[in-house]
């Protein structure tokens, strides 16, 4: 039996990984993917403290992960199928494996929100994607299409500025929402081009994707672009369907905690972007997630 079992392995995990171990508490951290999370697919973080000139997602998670590793975590890759609490310990069901951990802390992140519209997923990974730094050098000198207006789809449009011969930028609203710095580049690039106050209604092509059939929200007219790929990023939806059951959620579908990363379930801890927060960046999940380590490490120990 571990002493603390953290599920997902993006910032907030790896954070309570390398808290929860070099306290010399006996800690596993699950992940069905790669380490990282989102911030690992992150080309560019430039507002974590401490990197005047920004680093890389994968590098900066990669050493969250080796300095987890030094002070003792084990690192097993796998998904929880269901995890439940039977007297003073937890049970983690893993295919083909089973864990039981005096402690649990939560953070399997979120996902990236889909769009709902026809041919969506027929088109998923044939020119519609969720990840411009994973596929965004496919699309050299051919025009593409970004769905959203925060922070997320910014960035990543500066980012496929860099391959494709032009990228659309469709939002919703008639203004960004993203900060000020990302929208002062985005007006600035020259091959981005925006179009306002419009949703995607329709996904087109043949083998790929070929055309996006756009509808203004206030006119309800709909026009058609001709774009080789469309990226979306339109928010996320957290990873909790796991322990809906378990712990407290809200209206959508995030988990409550209280100041302590506390579930309200004895021993059952939550951290990063899959808890009810007001900002989900790399600096608040490494937070929450030591916080986490912490407040475990004290449950552990008044059993």
């Amino acid at each position: 039996m571990y002493d603390v079992a953290i599920i997902g392995a993006g910032p907030a995990g790896l954070s309570a990984g390398i808290y929860a171990a070099r306290a010399k508490l006996s800690t596993v951290v699950v992940e069905k993917m790669y380490p990282g999370g989102q911030a690992a697919i992150t080309d560019r973080i430039e507002n974590y403290p401490g990197f005047n000139e920004g680093i890389a997602g994968a590098e900066l998670t990669d050493k969250m992960k080796s300095q987890a590793e030094k002070f003792g975590a084990e690192f097993l890759n796998g998904e929880a199928s269901n995890i439940e609490k039977r007297d003073e310990k937890f049970v983690i069901q893993l295919k083909g494996e089973t864990l039981e951990a005096k402690a649990v802390i939560l953070a399997m992140g979120a996902e990236s929100r889909k769009l709902g519209v026809k041919g969506e997923k027929e088109y998923t990974g044939r020119g519609v994607s969720y990840c411009a730094t994973c596929d965004g050098a496919f699309y050299t000198d051919k025009p593409v299409m970004m769905v959203g207006g925060g922070d997320s789809a910014i960035e990543e449009a500066l980012y496929l500025s860099r391959f494709a011969s032009s990228v659309y930028v469709v939002h919703r609203r008639d203004q960004l929402r993203a900060t000020k710095i990302l929208q002062e580049r985005a007006f600035k690039n020259e091959k981005m081009k925006f179009i306002w106050n419009s949703t995607v209604d329709e996904i087109k092509g043949r083998e790929t994707v070929e055309e996006i059939i756009l509808r203004n929200v206030k006119t309800g007219e709909k026009t058609l672009v001709a774009v080789n790929g469309i990226f979306v990023a339109i928010g996320w939806v957290p990873n909790t369907s796991l322990v809906k059951d378990l712990a407290e959620l809200d209206e959508q579908g995030y988990i409550i905690t209280d100041e302590n990363m506390g579930t309200g379930v004895p021993g059952l801890f939550a951290a990063g972007d899959i808890r009810r927060k007001p900002l989900r960046q790399v600096v608040t999940a490494v937070a929450d997630g030591a916080i986490a380590a912490v407040e475990a490490g004290k449950y552990v120990e008044s059993l």
